[in-house]
């Protein structure tokens, strides 16, 4: 069935392109801050170990509303570490740092992300897809958020 929300095709393809990317960093950066809260070590182990699983887990709930919004534009949500990989513009560590170099990589990655939801905003601001334009603003608002804090630790 067609889908008719007041959103013009050629803009909601365009809109689910750019948040397939946001999904694409988000499941990145969501498998990474996982596996850096699995092996971080040394004095900061605790509080490392916790904010990250807090992290993960704020960014398991939000992989599934950004594929949602891209589905609710009618377009399939990319599924599969491949497609990630092929849109992501968050980098890949192949081995695990040391803690304060794992902080340092996750403000880094934080920040990717928050220009990438940046990029989707004038699209959607332009055809009144205040839903897309909400669910950025809050992704963006507590990605910064997530950076501010990570970057204090560091001094």
């Amino acid at each position: 069935m067609e889908v008719n929300i007041g959103i013009p095709e050629k803009e909601r393809n365009e809109i689910a392109k750019g948040l397939s990317k946001v999904l694409a960093d988000s499941y990145t950066l969501y498998l990474k801050t996982h596996n850096y809260h699995w092996n971080v070590t040394g004095p900061m182990f605790q509080t490392l170990h916790a904010m990250f699983e807090e992290h993960y887990t704020e960014l398991a709930t939000a992989v599934d509303d950004i594929a949602e919004r891209i589905r609710a534009l009618g377009v399939l949500a990319p599924g599969s570490y491949k497609a990630f990989s092929d849109l992501t513009s968050i980098e890949e560590v192949d081995q695990v740092p040391e803690a304060l170099d794992m902080v340092r990589d996750l403000v880094k990655s934080h920040e990717t992300l928050i220009r990438t939801a940046r990029s989707v905003l004038p699209t959607a601001g332009e055809v009144n897809d205040e839903a897309t334009v909400d669910l950025l603003t809050q992704r963006i608002q507590l990605h910064e958020k997530t950076a501010w804090m990570l970057r204090s630790l560091l001094g």
